[in-house]
């Protein structure tokens, strides 16, 4: 871990904005995007960056803003990794979020998220909280090989009940699936099942599948030489160099995601659940008139 002082913070406008506190992740997943070279790291990636500055950052962006809107965080790196523990810059961050009145949507994987809570809570009753959970393995002993220094999917899974106990709607991500690997039809019928017992709002996959470029190939590859010995092989045969790996379940599996998730009223187009998170309630607007 490293401190810096960044220039910036906040990312978009009309009323989208996205928000990366951490540079890197130390939750060890062996297909994270996040890895690939086109991202620039200068840094080993479980070395991670903090932007120290990170709340001076967030009031100074939020007093100018106009307009109210949505701040994303955790599309890059996870906001509540290790670090977080002690440091918590996230944890200020909502702070600021709520003093100035807007609304957050948090993508996570790691349990952290329930010590602020209360402050989500306070969010979503005073502008709107949206908490997305990244769900891509029901078998624990598997999930330990994936995603191995962060809570199992079963964890996560009492992460979204405790949110829908307090009535913050959560999304969430059914990405990704490795071919060969999680994409079997038990697999995804146990997690849809799950996301519809806890009243999950919508569940995001963009096929069955997964994306692997440059700098994440590698990692991905000796992690499968590592656990899944001859898999790597048949990745190279199938898919060469490709940036797309979709499964070869995909037409088997995606009309099941699409069954399950309209039987129990979850949102399952992207596009429709991407809407529904940048929509900012009126009430904010309604009472700053008074």
């Amino acid at each position: 871990m490293h401190f810096v002082d960044a220039k910036g913070l906040l990312s978009g406008s009309g009323g989208h904005f996205g928000m990366n506190i951490y540079r890197g992740c130390s939750h060890g997943c062996i297909y994270c995007d996040s890895r690939s070279r086109c991202y620039q790291f200068t840094h080993p990636f479980e070395d991670i960056e903090v932007k120290q500055n990170a709340p001076e950052l967030l009031e100074a962006a939020l007093k100018k803003k106009r307009t109210k809107g949505m701040i994303y965080t955790g599309a890059m790196s996870d906001p509540y990794m290790h670090c977080e523990e002690q440091l918590r810059l996230t944890h200020r961050a909502l702070e600021i979020i709520l003093k100035y009145g807007f609304g957050v949507a948090v993508q996570t994987k790691s349990d952290r998220i329930l010590r602020d809570i209360d402050l989500l809570d306070e969010i979503n009753r005073t502008a709107k909280t949206v908490v997305q959970i990244t769900l891509t393995t029901y078998d624990d002993k598997l999930c330990s090989i994936l995603e191995p220094n962060v809570c199992n999917t079963k964890r996560r899974i009492e992460v979204l009940e405790k949110m829908q106990e307090r009535g913050i709607p959560t999304i969430v991500w059914l990405t990704p699936i490795l071919p060969f690997i999680n994409d079997n039809e038990e697999n995804i019928t146990a997690i849809l099942n799950e996301c519809a017992r806890v009243g999950v709002k919508g569940v995001i996959a963009f096929g069955m599948g997964l994306t692997l470029r440059e700098g994440d190939r590698e990692y991905y590859y000796d992690a499968l030489d590592r656990h899944f010995p001859g898999l790597k092989e048949e990745y190279i045969r199938r898919y060469g160099n490709a940036y797309e790996l979709p499964s070869p379940r995909t037409c088997e599996l995606m009309p099941i995601f699409h069954r399950i998730c309209r039987e129990h009223g979850m949102m399952d187009n992207p596009d429709e659940i991407f809407r529904y998170m940048d929509i900012f309630p009126e009430k904010y607007e309604q009472m700053s008139l008074f």
